[in-house]
């Protein structure tokens, strides 16, 4: 039941009309828990008639499985798969590891959702409808984030719940809407709802002061308190007002029986809402059918053919008020239950939650699911697979080399604190020349990716003059990169390397014949800077025919093509 609201109701009542019209729509819910959103989203679906309506919620669990979220969306139209051009057909095959391929490119996967859309919406106006965006996975919250901005003329509607954050805002630029509490005649008849005794006015209005009209807050916070205990005001202490709310829940679960609670926190801790997944975990776990009676009658979560919580705090709630090992062991049951053929990653992931303390064979199958999510373009996935199994590891030599190869991924997700953090931990473990070399280099990639500055060529070059004896093609991509770092931050800053960069490129090792384009590309840049044009325009007349083949890979293209088009 939506309480008033008409303001909110009348912005989507002209989404659906615009739908319904032909034109897309984008639209963002956003405030904070508790405050109405799912039930918005609710009223779209009871008014979206002659529509097609889609589905997706973020999960908090699972926002290390790439694509996830946008899987979930997209499953039911998967039918229509074929009808879209072969690359996007493959990138969106591949992300959602439907075939087998290359990482795919981000691009092509944003295209191919955007195509699905459309050919969905060509039969019937379609209704997307994303609840708690901010728990979405990186990598489906950027794909739906590129159709998001790219819908024009086609019958789709795409509205995102997401809460309010002082931190950056996710889906920032969108059309929005701030949903905010009730007014105060509506707060005052919600909370008549909840308390059946007679309120003093002055500590009714304190409540509804205290909980800013969110509509959670009213029928959850009074819950299981006594007159008594309001009389003085609000008898709950102070915090934000979420944790607020799970202690409200807590409050709830705390009178169930022992095996109701425990069938809970099974179906708080497996993320995609199947319910065969929780009662076959149940059943490991000798929790019986009708443990779940209880739950359902308290209103808490809905078993049908999805497991529904009431509300996201209701289940991260009851997670947060299980014991560490009750936790591990549904997790442990769940990846019993959960088939390493089909979803071999999220089987991982629970058996890393049911693990306390070093575990090889985890740890394994851990950097097995990172290079999984790194060819499905997963990167952020990838680097919280692999940051786990660091975690797992216990012998000193691999528990350094995934700490590095963790940090690699977190740099190339754009996590860079974690990245420097893990970073520290590999430099601090035994490496081998090799890896401390490539330890050195992914320093300097990072100081130049955060602050473009003159600190990023010194280090790069460091890394590439340490990498001569070991590598000789990494060495060569090492100082083209230190020159490229030393040509950006002359820009801004006197000197910057430049000429020592180009120097010390010439003095290092030569490139294999016949050069690729990257390496024809530093010697034509190194001759450049210290020379001048006319002996370097031979070799970077040479780099760019290079460049312009159909030879290059598109990997090297997009890596290098910004350094090399300025100098045509």
């Amino acid at each position: 039941m939506l309480l008033d609201r008409r303001r909110e109701r009348e912005v989507l009542d002209r989404l659906l009309e615009a739908v319904r019209g032909g034109r897309s729509r984008v639209l963002v819910l956003r405030g904070e828990p508790g405050v109405g959103k799912s039930a918005l989203l609710e009223y779209v679906v009871e008014q979206a008639s002659g529509c097609r309506v889609a589905r997706a919620g973020g999960v908090q669990s699972e926002m290390e499985l790439a694509f996830a979220g946008l899987q979930q969306l997209c499953a039911p139209m998967l039918d229509r798969l074929e009808r879209l051009p072969p690359p996007q057909r493959d990138a969106l095959g591949t992300a959602f590891g439907l075939t087998t391929g290359v990482a795919p490119d981000r691009f092509l996967v944003g295209l191919a959702v955007l195509g699905l859309l459309s050919e969905v919406a060509d039969e019937r106006p379609l209704v997307c409808l994303v609840d708690d965006a901010q728990w979405l996975d990186r990598a489906s919250l950027q794909a739906l984030e590129f159709v998001a901005r790219r819908l024009f003329a086609d019958s789709v509607g795409l509205v995102f719940a997401v809460r309010q954050s002082g931190a950056e805002q996710a889906l920032a630029g969108l059309p929005e809407l701030v949903v905010e509490g009730l007014g105060d005649g509506d707060a005052r008849a919600l909370l008549a709802s909840v308390i059946r005794w007679p309120l003093d006015e002055r500590v009714r209005d304190r409540i509804i002061a205290e909980t800013r009209g969110n509509p959670l807050a009213l029928l959850e916070l009074p819950r299981g308190l006594a007159p008594a205990e309001l009389a003085g005001g609000f008898g709950l202490p102070v915090q934000p007002l979420p944790a607020r709310i799970e202690d409200s829940f807590q409050r709830r679960l705390a009178p169930l029986p022992a095996e109701t609670r425990r069938l809970l926190l099974v179906a708080a801790a497996e993320p995609v809402g199947e319910p065969a997944l929780v009662w076959g975990a149940a059943a490991r776990l000798g929790i019986g059918v009708e443990a779940g009676d209880a739950a359902e009658s308290e209103g808490l979560f809905e078993l049908g053919a999805r497991v529904r919580f009431r509300h996201p705090l209701v289940r991260s709630a009851i997670y947060r008020a299980a014991s560490g090992q009750d936790r591990r062991d549904a997790h442990r049951a769940l990846a019993e239950v959960t088939d390493p053929r089909l979803d071999p990653d999220r089987r991982a992931w629970h058996l890393a939650q049911a693990t306390s303390g070093p575990d090889e064979a985890v740890a394994d199958e851990l950097e097995r699911s990172a290079g999984r999510a790194q060819a499905r373009g997963g990167l952020a996935a990838a680097a919280a697979f692999l940051e786990r199994s660091v975690e797992l590891t216990l012998e000193p030599v691999r528990r350094a080399e995934r700490a590095l190869a963790a940090a690699r991924a977190q740099a190339q997700a754009g996590a860079f604190d974690a990245a420097l953090r893990l970073l520290a931990t590999a430099e601090a473990g035994p490496l081998d020349e090799l890896r401390r070399a490539q330890a050195d280099l992914l320093r300097g990639q990072i100081a130049f990716a955060v602050n473009r500055g003159s600190d990023a060529p010194p280090l790069l070059l460091a890394a590439a003059k340490r990498l001569e004896s070991l590598d000789v093609g990494l060495t060569r991509e090492t100082y083209l990169e230190a020159l490229s770092a030393a040509m950006y931050a002359g820009r801004f800053v006197a000197g910057g390397g430049l000429r020592d960069a180009a120097e010390a490129a010439r003095a290092g090792p030569p490139a294999s014949q016949p050069p690729p384009a990257p390496d024809l590309l530093l010697d034509g840049l190194a001759l450049l800077i210290t020379e001048g044009y006319a002996a370097s325009a031979p070799t970077l007349k040479r780099a760019l025919r290079a460049f312009s083949s159909e030879s290059i890979s598109r990997k090297e293209g997009l890596r290098w093509l910004w350094l090399a088009c300025p100098t045509a």
